[in-house]
């Protein structure tokens, strides 16, 4: 009962935290379980691999534009980490990633440009490289070249770990919703149910949702017009 009680304070937080946030979602597919929920709920609490959902959910927050889920989701990320970030001026003399903040790093634009991410979004080797030009460690997996069986592996260890984190590249209309690519962090891994949990950054548009394994693979295994690869996931860790 504290246990179920504390999620659902911290639920109350990630609804109120991270800049404006529409009460009223779009419906959920039925295949989907909504985290803010009591089965949701249950899911975090009976998970076995969950120490990415504290830490990221600290510092969860809303993609600035509809075409910023990457640098929204690297924000959090990198603010977990705890990697050095570039002054914020809005919270001088504060240092923390913002999305505002995250193209002041030159580095980033040997990648792509803010410009250029506004206006048609990143693949999944750009999302790989933005994170490397902060110096930590990254691993770039197209789903192409990796089953379904060393991905449920892969992240689920992950998961089970502290200081490192997972980030998917998937197509929304393959889990049943509303429609193109997006970028979001795994937060959660239930072994009963064989679901993870997405703590989606497009938070006026879905609630974080815990989706089955299989279901995700497919959605990364989608090829991206735009690289002419299949996405997938990035594995991200500090050096």
């Amino acid at each position: 009962m504290i246990i179920k009680s504390f999620i659902r304070f911290l639920l109350l937080g990630i609804c109120v935290s991270g800049g404006t946030v529409l009460a009223q979602t779009l419906t959920l597919s039925p295949n989907l379980i909504n985290f803010n929920s009591e089965e949701g709920e249950k899911l975090l609490i009976e998970s076995q691999s969950r120490e990415d959902f504290f830490p990221l959910s600290s510092q969860f927050v809303t993609q600035n534009n509809q075409a910023y889920c990457g640098v929204a989701s690297m924000v959090m990320v990198l603010n977990s980490l705890g990697i050095p970030a570039p002054e914020a001026p809005q919270y001088k003399p504060y240092r923390v990633f913002t999305q505002e903040n995250f193209f002041s790093n030159e580095k980033t634009k040997e990648v792509i440009t803010s410009e250029d991410v506004s206006r048609k979004g990143m693949t999944l080797d750009q999302l790989g490289g933005l994170l490397g030009s902060y110096g930590v460690k990254v691993g770039v997996n197209h789903a192409a070249d990796m089953s379904l069986d060393n991905f449920r592996k892969l992240a689920a260890e992950n998961l089970q770990e502290p200081g490192n984190f997972v980030i998917v590249n998937y197509l929304r209309k393959a889990i049943g919703q509303e429609t193109g690519g997006h970028i979001s962090p795994l937060a959660a891994y239930n072994k009963q149910t064989d679901r993870f949990l997405i703590l989606d950054v497009s938070r006026y548009k879905y609630p974080p949702v815990w989706v089955k394994t299989e279901e995700l693979w497919k959605a990364m295994a989608t090829p991206d017009p735009a690289s002419g690869k299949t996405r997938g996931f990035v594995l991200v860790s500090s050096k």
